[in-house]
C-alpha cells in the first residue's frame, strides 16, 4: 500500500513538473513573439526615419545647389557671344522646321532664287503706281514667286483699299509673303502718315522719357494696327546711336546713350512682334555717326571695332536678345572694320564673322534698298545681288532692276558660284519666320 502512494505521488510531480515546462515554454514563445513584434516596428520606424532624412538631405542639397547656380547667375558679367543650339529642340521648333524643310523640297530653282527678293509691287507687275492687287498682280505671282512686297504711301489710299490690295495678293501668292513697309513712327510712318492710323510719334521724344513701356506701347501700338491691314513686317525700329548733331537720322533714333537706346529697341521689338508683325533693327552696324546719306552716295565711318561694340554693337546685342525676326545691313564703309571700302552690305566680315559671329544673331539678314547710289554708283544689280548673299545676307531689299538682279542670282546658283545649300540657308531663316508669324 505504501508503495502504491509512493508511486502515485512520484506521477503527480511529474505531471506537475511537465505542465511547468509547458507552461513556461508558451511563456517564452509569447515574450519572444513580443519581442520580435517590437523589433519589426521599431525597425519600420527607423526605416521611416532614415528614407525622411535621405530625402530632407537630397531636397536640401538640391535647393542648396540652385541657390549656388542663381547667385552664380546673377553675378556674371554678360558676355556676347553666339548662343548654343539645343541638342533637344522644343516641339514647336521641330513643327516649324519639318514645315519649312518640306516647303524648301517642293520649290523649283527659280522659286528659290526668287524668294530672296523684297520688291516694290510695281517692280513685280512693271506698272506706275499699284493701289489694287489684281489679274496682273496674280500673273506676276505666278511667274516670280517673289519673298517678299514693301508698300509706300503711293500705294496706300484708304483702309478700304489697303485691306482688300494685301489680302488679294495674299491669296495669289505660292508660298507664303513678307507684306512690308517703313513704319518708325514720326517723320517715317507711310500708314500713320496716310492718315490710316494715329501716329505714335517720332522715336527721339519716346526715347526722352526714359521709359521703355512707352516703347512698348509704341510698339506694340503700330504692329497692332499694322497687322489689321494685313502688313506682316515692318522696316523698324531704327537702332542707331546718334551722335550730336546728326542729321541723316535724326529723330528717327531713340537718342544718343547706347544703354537707353538698347533698352528702348529691345521693348520695341517685343511690342511690335507680339502682334505677329516682324521687327527689323536698321541700320546695321550703325549709322548713328556719318554725315553722308546712303541714298545718295558713298558713306563711311572712321569707327575702330571697339568702338562699335562700344557705342553701336550693344543696341543689336539687346534686340537680337529680344528676339528680333530681321536686321538691315546698311551699306556703310567702315574701313577700320572690313579693311577697306566696301559696303556693310556686302561685306562677309560685317554680316558672317560679326553679326552672326560675334552677335550671334541667327535670324534674317535684308540689304537696305540696293536702289541707293552708294551701290549703283559702284555696282550692277547683278553683281550686287550676288555678293550680298555671298557675304551672308538671305534677302535682298529693292535692287535697281529687279530682272538683272534675279538672273544674276539664277545664273550664279546654275554656274555654282551659289551653292543650292547657300540658298537653302537663307530660305530656312526666312520661312521658320513666315511659319513663326502665321502659326501666332
Amino acid at each position: 500500500m505504501a508503495k502504491n502512494e509512493a508511486y502515485d505521488e512520484e506521477t503527480d510531480k511529474r505531471v506537475l513538473r511537465r505542465k511547468r515546462r509547458v507552461k513556461n515554454q508558451i511563456i517564452a514563445y509569447v515574450v519572444l513573439a513580443i519581442i520580435l513584434i517590437g523589433a519589426i516596428i521599431g525597425g519600420v520606424i527607423l526605416a521611416n526615419k532614415i528614407i525622411s532624412v535621405v530625402k530632407d538631405r537630397k531636397q536640401a542639397e538640391e535647393l542648396q545647389k540652385q541657390l549656388e547656380e542663381l547667385a552664380e547667375t546673377e553675378g556674371e558679367a554678360p558676355v556676347v557671344e553666339a548662343p548654343v543650339e539645343s541638342a533637344e529642340p522644343v516641339e514647336e521648333s521641330d513643327y516649324l522646321g519639318e514645315a519649312v524643310e518640306s516647303i524648301i523640297a517642293g520649290m523649283t530653282p527659280e522659286d528659290k532664287v526668287a524668294g530672296l527678293f523684297i520688291i516694290t509691287p510695281e517692280a513685280l507687275t512693271g506698272t506706275d503706281t499699284v493701289i489694287r492687287a489684281g489679274e496682273v498682280t496674280e500673273q506676276s505671282l505666278k511667274e516670280h514667286s517673289v519673298g517678299g512686297l514693301i508698300y509706300f504711301a503711293k500705294n496706300i489710299k484708304d483702309s478700304a483699299q489697303l485691306t482688300e490690295m494685301l489680302q488679294n495678293t495674299k491669296g495669289w501668292s505660292k508660298y507664303a509673303l513678307f507684306l512690308g513697309v517703313d513704319e518708325e513712327g514720326g517723320s517715317v510712318s507711310r500708314v500713320a502718315g496716310s492718315g490710316l492710323a494715329d501716329d505714335v510719334g517720332n522715336m527721339a521724344d519716346i526715347g526722352a522719357t526714359g521709359d521703355v513701356a512707352v516703347a512698348q506701347e509704341a510698339g506694340a501700338a503700330i504692329g497692332g494696327y499694322l497687322s489689321g491691314y494685313g502688313f506682316n513686317l515692318n522696316f523698324a525700329p531704327v537702332a542707331d546711336v546718334v551722335t550730336e548733331g546728326n542729321k541723316t537720322i535724326g529723330n528717327r533714333s531713340f537718342g544718343s546713350d547706347p544703354n537707353l537706346v538698347a533698352s528702348m529697341v529691345a521693348s520695341t521689338v517685343e511690342g511690335m512682334q507680339a502682334s505677329g508683325v516682324s521687327a527689323c533693327l536698321k541700320h546695321f552696324p550703325g549709322l548713328g555717326d556719318t554725315t553722308e546719306d546712303t541714298h545718295d552716295g558713298m558713306a563711311s565711318t572712321e569707327k575702330s571695332l571697339e568702338d562699335f561694340n562700344a557705342t553701336d554693337f550693344p543696341v543689336y546685342q539687346a534686340g537680337i536678345n529680344a528676339g528680333v525676326d530681321m536686321v538691315m545691313v546698311s551699306h556703310l564703309s567702315a574701313p577700320n572694320v572690313v579693311g577697306d571700302n566696301t559696303p556693310a552690305s556686302l561685306s562677309e566680315k560685317m554680316i558672317t564673322e560679326i553679326l552672326r559671329g560675334q552677335l550671334g544673331y541667327q535670324g534674317i539678314v535684308i540689304t537696305d534698298s540696293m536702289s541707293m547710289t552708294a551701290i549703283t554708283d559702284y555696282y550692277t544689280a547683278d553683281e550686287a545681288a550676288v555678293k550680298a548673299l555671298q557675304a551672308g545676307a538671305d534677302m535682298i531689299l529693292m535692287p535697281e532692276d529687279y530682272e538683272t538682279a534675279y538672273n544674276g542670282v539664277l545664273e550664279a546658283l546654275n554656274n555654282g558660284t551659289l551653292s543650292e545649300e547657300r540658298i537653302n540657308e537663307s530660305l530656312r531663316r526666312i520661312f521658320r519666320v513666315k511659319k513663326k508669324n502665321e502659326v501666332g
